[in-house]
């Protein structure tokens, strides 16, 4: 007897076990839609094996404001995750070309940016700029976290802040946009990439679509705010399939590279 579980599409329901979904890399051969995928699970689908160095790992939250129930629902998702938070970081290669790395993982809080992701992102944007090496941020977010009230707002300029002086050293910054890149998150670092890549589907802005029909009292377009619709109008440069990203990345370093070199 087999001892297999299957879990079913989000979109279409279609049953798959856990082995399946990894060999599809969590996007649904029936229907194609994409599942979300660990932190750690992107790290080892676009960077050389054995080349990660996972950075601030120890690096977590509190609770400043003391808000209701939210100290025991972060020791919950880190049992849960095993991340001690919604950003992983660090340094590894892509074709034996140095990057600094980091991603958001919507599974814990939805990817929410508190202090410590805002400090994680600082941190990764500020170890590229003194190394002088490329900077690939995969976005996932619901936005800024309410639970830290101010503080977390704060860290969308830190960030950005972070990533101009880095841009205006001519370092390279290659923004991923997945689903959902909303709120806070959109609005800082995950817009401001040189290169800004996305996956199909994700759902990319400030707002979700349900309320922005119910503030102006119309019917938005079918795809609004999809990577297809982003891309068409200009705020995404390429839709990037999960199982080409690792090669696409590795092209654009090359690319980098080959533009640092000669001048």
């Amino acid at each position: 007897m087999s001892t297999d579980t299957f879990t079913p599409c989000s979109a279409c329901g279609a049953p798959l076990s856990a082995a399946q979904w990894r060999h599809h890399l969590r996007v649904c051969p029936s229907c194609g839609a994409y599942q979300p995928l660990g932190a750690h699970e992107r790290l080892d689908l676009v960077l050389d094996e054995n080349s990660k160095v996972e950075l601030d790992k120890d690096l977590f939250g509190n609770d400043p404001l003391s808000f209701a129930g939210y100290s025991a629902k972060l020791a919950s998702l880190q049992e849960k995750t095993g991340l001690t938070e919604s950003a992983v970081t660090a340094l590894g290669t892509i074709e034996h070309m140095p990057v600094v790395i980091g991603v958001m993982d919507s599974r814990f809080l939805m990817g929410s940016m508190g202090i410590a992701v805002g400090e994680k992102i600082t941190r990764a944007v500020e170890l590229a700029h003194e190394r002088h090496l490329p900077l690939i941020l995969f976005c996932a977010s619901g936005g800024a976290r309410m639970q830290e009230g101010i503080y977390s707002l704060m860290q969308m300029v830190k960030t950005s802040a972070a990533v101009a002086d880095f841009q205006a050293d001519g370092g390279l910054y290659i923004s991923v946009l997945t689903h959902p890149t909303t709120g806070g998150v959109i609005a800082s670092f995950a817009s401001l990439g040189d290169i800004t890549l996305a996956e199909p589907g994700a759902l990319i802005g400030f707002t979700g679509p349900r309320v922005i029909e119910q503030t102006i009292g119309q019917r938005l377009p079918d795809g609004f705010q999809r990577s297809e619709f982003q891309m068409e109008h200009g705020f995404v440069d390429q839709i990037i399939p999960r199982s080409d990203m690792r090669a696409t990345l590795a092209k654009l370093l090359r690319l980098h590279e080959c533009g640092v070199s000669s001048e």
